[in-house]
């Protein structure tokens, strides 16, 4: 197989995960615009974890939220806990790097938050304990997994709302994730000021 061959056939297979997760995200993003939305209109934040590639969706996330998406607005509350190197490396010295997000959503977070938990496998070990503190803490958590959803998908209360998409391979599965992330910043936008374009 050639590079052009071979290129064309990822854009291809990350069209079509897309497409093909349409009917089974579409609810499930659109109950958690919802559900930020409450947050962020009550005074909540939203706070955002991942391990790599997760991590930067995280942080994706929160600037979104935090700068703007396509719209001019107001800043909204939302924190990458994945971006602190002081934080995360004195967490992780001192009980284990299991531990770097949940020691945050304890200290930062607040009843009425919202954790959005990024996990492409659902079986992230900090991130299945940042969904135990969420828990703990009275937050509401958003999980983006994929594979099914591992451990994550078996964590969550009926209260949470779980975007598993349905795809094996992790780009596909954080490239959706991307697109996803982009429905959540545009849907809130929508529900705050009324875009419709």
């Amino acid at each position: 197989m050639n590079l052009i061959t071979r290129i064309s056939q990822q854009f291809k297979d990350s069209a079509q995960t897309k497409l093909d997760a349409i009917d089974a995200l579409a609810g499930p993003v659109a109950q958690a615009i919802e559900v930020m939305v409450g947050c962020l209109l009550s005074n909540g934040k939203i706070l955002a974890c991942g391990n790599g590639g997760s991590a930067a969706d995280a942080q994706h996330l929160a600037a979104e939220l935090v700068g703007r998406f396509e719209a001019e607005r107001h800043e909204l509350a939302a924190i990458a806990l994945t971006t602190d190197s002081s934080i995360i490396s004195a967490i992780a010295n001192d009980y284990g790097f299991k531990m770097v997000f949940a020691k945050q959503v304890r200290a930062l977070g607040q009843p009425g938050d919202v954790l959005v938990a990024i996990s492409t496998s659902g079986n992230s070990p900090n991130v299945i304990e940042a969904v135990n503190a969420a828990h703990a803490n009275d937050l509401r958590v958003i999980a983006l997994t994929g594979k099914g959803g591992g451990a994550i998908g078996e964590l969550l209360y009926d209260t949470d709302i779980h975007i598993s998409v349905p795809a094996e391979r992790t780009a596909r599965i954080q490239e959706t994730h991307l697109l996803i992330i982009h429905c959540l910043c545009d849907g809130i936008d929508c529900l705050l000021m009324g875009v419709e374009e």
